[in-house]
């Protein structure tokens, strides 16, 4: 497979966009019914991945392109993940969608503004551990991954 360049990062990260769009297509229902028994609702995973990309573009992405300190730390992720969910239960539908697209888009455009060596230049983040835009993305899609495979067998299952 060999290293991706930055551009294939970019672009893979970028992938979940049309894929979201897809989704647009569906019911409200289909969006707040659990993908399966105690699991989470789709606007849940949408919004988790939205509150995610929000936090790290305004911790570390925007602070890596104006030349700030970056903030970002290891966060409890199990506390992050369940107030993303009590914030999903605030919006519509529509109102997620909007706000994946927002910081979704602007962490992209953001990195795609950044030279090579800006892209993948090493920072001490909030932790003191090292942090690169390059390294965060090539992190993030199997996340990415993992949840759009779980959306996909839901809708699946309810054709």
């Amino acid at each position: 497979m060999g290293i991706q360049s930055n551009e294939q990062l970019l672009l893979e990260f970028y992938a979940l966009i049309p894929f979201v769009q897809t989704l647009e297509t569906l019911q409200t229902e289909q969006w707040n019914r659990p993908i399966s028994a105690g699991k989470w609702t789709i606007k849940d995973i949408i919004c988790h991945i939205m509150m995610w990309d929000k936090y790290f573009y305004e911790e570390a992405v925007v602070k890596v392109a104006s030349g700030q300190p970056v903030t970002a730390r290891q966060l409890d992720f199990n506390e992050f993940n369940a107030s993303s969910r009590l914030y999903a239960q605030s919006l519509t539908v529509q109102e997620v969608v909007e706000k994946f697209y927002l910081y979704r888009n602007r962490i992209i455009d953001t990195a795609a503004s950044l030279d090579d060596e800006a892209f993948s230049r090493e920072h001490k983040d909030g932790d003191h551990q090292k942090f690169s835009i390059r390294n965060y993305l090539r992190d993030f899609l199997p996340h990415d991954k993992h949840h759009r495979k779980q959306i996909e067998k839901c809708i699946k299952s309810q054709l």
